[in-house]
């Protein structure tokens, strides 16, 4: 695809009104050539397949457009709507229409390109392709620019991995979002204050193919390859939706910079008298891991017989909860450090003073496990080394004002868990 471009504006097409022959209205204006790429404002599509709408409450169109809110900051919103794309307000638009009225995009992009072109074809005989552009804000960058939200006749994505560069380097990663270029470079002639919602890229003719092609919608990035698919906002909400207590791990190993990202994101819990009263302890050597809970079996054990007065078969139901520990690819320690909490002669403010620091440690938890969570592991928060603080203490060569508060089990899920029911906010909320 080299060699010159020509971008040409299509001037003197008429007010669009429902029904319109688009294809026709086209060909008409301008004398088309075999390979030439035909960029048609989505706004005239939507126009002509009569997606005009009267609603005085353009945030009401949003909402019926949604599928899933991305992002939101104020009144503004970058939604998922029913095509599929993701962009702000839904793509709804109370420009270049009437007062009072919004425009939604067409419900078919692809199947709107393939109309046009099929009619332009019928009418001239001539080979063109057709993409349906709209305006799109993008990550990263201030402004915006024309996408392809629909396309016939032209592939919209050119691959060039496996080929190799000038230098003989083998590219790896480039793909080339060919009808997104093209859109942008017709916007560059189109315009909606000049009244000129269609333009023809020439000069391209062997980007158009003989068939209408998979449309545009290759253009869409995957949600599993989608780094960015939500705002800040709700990635916590959603991080905060997926922390559920997995029992069963996959094997695949924990690497140790996942524990300290989501360890620094723990530390920024609130805390008394700004203190830090937070420890981590990464058990990173597995025999240190497998010294810690043998010792902690055996200190278990030992209490539920001589303590509690159960016998070995009720003990090894009981004990065997403990077996997620050894099966998690990793294993965190949480600890409780009060340096720094104040001494009441009184016993009931001292115990208050004791429950901050173990609310802060709290709060450090789950911290950690929401930062495990937005990265896709899996974990289980279990109390036992609270039972035996004094064998934790010893086994890992700890602090004597250390206090392990509990285990942190790992590791990706065997399993996707299954959803939780939402639960009503009413219920866990008094108002007074």
């Amino acid at each position: 695809m080299t060699g010159a471009l020509e971008v040409l504006p299509v001037p003197g097409l008429p007010e669009i009104e429902a029904g319109a022959d688009l294809g026709a209205l086209i060909a008409k204006a301008v004398e088309l050539r075999p390979g030439d790429i035909v960029v048609v404002t989505s706004k005239i599509v939507s126009k002509a397949e009569g997606r005009l709408l009267r609603a005085a409450d353009r945030e009401a169109a949003i909402d019926a457009e949604t599928v899933r809110v991305v992002a939101r900051r104020g009144a503004t919103r970058i939604v998922q709507n029913r095509q599929g794309l993701v962009m702000a307000a839904a793509g709804v638009d109370a420009s270049n229409t009437a007062p009072g009225t919004v425009l939604l995009l067409p419900e078919d992009p692809d199947r709107s390109a393939r109309g046009i072109r099929a009619r332009i074809h019928e009418l001239t005989g001539r080979r063109v392709a057709v993409l349906i552009s709209d305006t799109f804000g993008r990550p990263w960058r201030t402004g915006q620019t024309d996408v392809a939200i629909g396309a016939a006749g032209l592939a919209v994505l050119d691959d060039h991995r496996g080929r190799t560069d000038a230098h003989g380097n083998t590219l790896a990663v480039t793909v080339t979002a060919t009808a997104d270029e093209l859109a942008a470079a017709g916007d560059l002639v189109k315009g909606k204050a000049t009244g000129t919602p269609v333009a023809v890229v020439r000069g391209l003719p062997g980007a158009v193919t003989e068939e209408d092609g998979a449309g545009a919608r290759p253009l869409v990035r995957a949600p599993e390859d989608d780094m960015f698919r939500l705002g800040t906002s709700e990635a916590v909400r959603e991080a905060v939706a997926l922390r559920r207590t997995v029992r069963e791990f996959a094997d695949d190993p924990v690497p140790a910079e996942a524990i300290r990202r989501a360890v620094a994101a723990a530390v920024t819990a609130p805390a008394p008298h700004h203190t830090t009263p937070w420890r981590f302890v990464l058990l990173e050597s597995p025999q240190r891991r497998l010294d810690l809970l043998d010792a902690m079996l055996a200190a278990w054990q030992r209490d539920l017989r001589e303590l509690d007065g159960w016998d070995a078969a009720r003990i090894a139901r009981r004990t065997a909860r403990g077996d997620l520990l050894r099966r998690a690819p990793a294993l965190v320690i949480p600890c409780l450090v009060a340096d720094g909490a104040h001494h009441y002669p009184d016993a009931r403010r001292s115990a208050a003073e004791r429950e901050m620091f173990a609310v802060s440690t709290g709060a450090a938890v789950q911290n950690l496990l929401v930062a495990l969570a937005g990265e896709g592991y899996g974990t289980a928060w279990v109390s036992s080394t609270m039972f035996c603080r004094d064998v934790v203490r010893e086994v890992l060569d700890l602090p004597a004002d250390w206090d392990p508060m509990g285990a942190v089990a790992v590791g990706r899920p065997l399993a996707v868990p299954p959803t939780r029911p939402e639960r009503p906010v009413d219920a866990f909320v008094a108002v007074r």
